[in-house]
């Protein structure tokens, strides 16, 4: 018989099974949904699949058949180009029909390029225009502490979209008013639209200058789901003080191909081989979707 002990270890190597099968899920859907679209954002979509996978399979309150309650948690996506990775967690988990995700950016769907609160079931701020969901989820969190509420807001940022001043204003409000209910995620992944984030604006050390502006930070690995997990649990038990965590991944992450093309930003799938190498990936999260799963 086993002791108690290793009862909770084999439920924590379960739900981490388990959020590395939703990744795969995620990961597959965004490959699907950008070919069936013929391009998109494939770069910064794929680096955030797994902190969506820990956020809508572990850390986030929600209710998908009610995606208005009033005491669910947020997410701010002020990176709005990484869409297909939040609506894939979102279709993945009950928000709407898988379906809908092969609709991206048709005309008239619910699923636009960048995400839009009046379209999109558990999409609580439109993004898009970069650096303004820094101020926005500023403002969601002053909310829930004037409320007296317990929720988060979950602001996800690109480190190329750090070239925005607004970010850094929202930032300094965030920290002086030690916003702990705002969880700042920055994801890391050392590329944007022309280029890597060094040749066009370098960042330096990001991870130092959030803590420069009065901030928690913590660094973890943008592909590890118990490294995240752990991340957001410790942010939550910061009381009196900001808290940001870094993710320090690759853009495109999870297929090779694609984290290895230069222009990995925006795909778009026009020659046999960028085909070929998607199918492949397609395939292989295919098959470990089935073999977690048994």
């Amino acid at each position: 018989m086993k002791n108690r002990q290793e009862d909770l270890y084999s439920m924590e190597k379960q739900k981490l099974q388990e959020l590395k099968i939703l990744s795969a899920k995620i990961r597959k859907d965004i490959l699907e949904m950008l070919e069936k679209r013929g391009y998109g954002h494939m770069g910064g979509s794929l680096s955030i699949v797994e902190l969506m996978s820990v956020l809508y399979g572990k850390q986030l309150r929600y209710d998908a058949k009610n995606p208005k309650w009033e005491d669910r948690d947020m997410i701010v996506l002020s990176k709005g180009h990484a869409g297909p990775a939040w609506y894939s967690a979102l279709a993945e988990n009950g928000f709407f029909e898988r379906e809908w995700l092969f609709t991206l950016n048709d005309g008239g769907t619910n699923l636009p390029s960048h995400p839009d609160r009046l379209k999109t079931p558990g999409v609580d701020m439109t993004t898009g225009s970069l650096g303004q969901g820094t101020s926005a989820a500023a403002g969601i969190a002053t909310g829930f502490r004037m409320k007296g509420s317990g929720q988060y807001v979950y602001l996800i940022v690109g480190d190329g979209e750090l070239n925005e001043g607004q970010c850094w204003e929202a930032f300094q409000y965030i920290a002086h008013y030690r916003l702990n209910q705002c969880i700042v995620i920055i994801d890391e992944n050392k590329k944007q639209l022309d280029g890597t984030t060094e040749e066009i604006m370098n960042p330096f050390s990001i991870a130092d200058k959030m803590k420069a502006f009065g901030f928690h930070t913590q660094t973890v690995k943008g592909n590890d789901e118990e490294a995240i997990d752990a991340a957001i649990e410790n942010a939550k038990l910061v009381k009196n003080q900001a808290a940001c965590i870094v993710l320090d991944s690759v853009k495109g992450a999870g297929v090779p191909y694609f984290e290895q093309l230069d222009g990995n930003h925006s795909v778009k799938f026009n020659h046999d081989e960028i085909l070929e190498a998607n199918h492949k990936a397609i395939q292989d999260l295919q098959k470990f979707i089935e073999g977690g799963a048994r």
